[in-house]
């Protein structure tokens, strides 16, 4: 009974370490390995549980693991740690995702496919133009305040004014400004790009052209939602999809009193802005609309304030969004 039944493995770059058991929960295999040996080695065992963390690699490991016949369960971080019991090496972390894979009420992440990590790669790229948008124009903004223009925070004024004031500053100040600027203008053609290609792969896709029917969820966000959850089948309900996104309050509950504080903050932190950012929208048009969800918006927003509206449409929409997703739809 010496085959491996189950199998932790602690991804690296280079380095790789696995520990296994057998059916009855005794160590047979424990060592570090190269990376090409380590497929080496999968490939040779009979098919068998494996454990991940869920972190960089994991899922195209998974991917090649699956294909070779082995069930293969990912695992966020924190929910392995508990599980280890000495000191950090990678060898116990190894042993830690072992044993955690094999309890029954651990939770998953789900294995993404190859399209599901490429869309998403469009979002991480697009996210990192939109950033690097922001931090030059204010590096710009920060220059120009040295020489006493104060530019507003708009990046529509500031390809707006910037021109008008070169003539105006020293020439290598000028020239510095100029490249700023350009730079600026190269990223967000560079972001409408990667837009462009994001709502034509939308109006392609039909689960996410069925969450964008929903109010508050744009292309953007549908396609983030297909990319990161797939048909969303691996949440029981709506509420555990909400829960997943943080979008929930954190409890401080004990000896019968329910304590509700402020919402986790758990799950994809992307997913959730794009959620809360859909939100905000839907409050900005509530005021001007007369349909169900609209008026139940704006007695929110009077009721528990504006921020706390928002999160509670964004949770809303989330459980709407699963719905649309892991339901397939009546035919008429």
């Amino acid at each position: 009974m010496n085959l491996v039944s189950t199998l932790g493995i602690d991804l690296a770059k280079s380095l790789f370490s696995v520990h296994g058991v057998n059916s009855n929960g005794e160590v047979v295999l424990r060592r570090s390995l190269s990376r090409a040996k380590l497929s080496e080695l999968v490939a040779q065992l009979p098919a068998c549980l494996i454990g991940m963390e869920a972190c960089s690699g994991a899922h195209e490991w998974a991917r090649r693991f699956l294909a070779s016949g082995h069930t293969v369960k990912l695992m966020a971080p924190k929910f392995v740690t508990p599980y280890r019991k000495s000191g950090k090496n990678d060898g116990n972390d190894a042993e830690a995702i072992c044993e955690a894979v094999a309890r029954p009420n651990m939770r998953f992440v789900p294995v993404k496919s190859l399209e599901q990590q490429s869309d998403l790669s469009l979002h991480r790229v697009r996210v990192g133009f939109v950033e690097e948008r922001t931090a030059t124009l204010n590096r710009l903004r920060g220059l120009l305040a040295e020489f006493g223009h104060v530019l507003p925070l708009r990046a529509v004024e500031v390809h707006r004014r910037v021109p008008l004031l070169l003539e105006k500053l020293p020439a290598r100040v000028a020239a510095c400004a100029r490249d700023l600027l350009e730079h600026a203008a190269r990223l967000a053609a560079k972001t409408q790009q990667y837009e462009h290609e994001i709502r034509a792969h939308v109006r392609s896709n039909a689960l996410a052209a069925r969450t964008q029917t929903r109010t508050g969820i744009g292309p953007i966000t549908a396609s983030a939602l297909v990319a990161t959850v797939g048909n969303g089948r691996d949440f029981k309900n709506g509420r555990q999809f909400a829960a997943w996104l943080g979008l929930v309050p954190r409890q401080y509950s004990t000896g019968g009193k329910t304590r509700l504080g402020h919402i986790t903050k758990r799950g994809d932190a992307y997913l959730r802005t794009l959620l809360v950012m859909g939100a905000r929208a839907v409050l900005q048009r509530a005021a001007s609309l007369t349909d169900p969800f609209s008026l139940w918006a704006m007695a929110l927003r009077e009721r528990r304030g504006y921020h706390r509206a928002c999160v509670a449409i964004a949770a809303k929409n989330a459980r709407v969004a699963w719905a649309l997703l892991s339901k397939e739809p009546t035919a008429t």
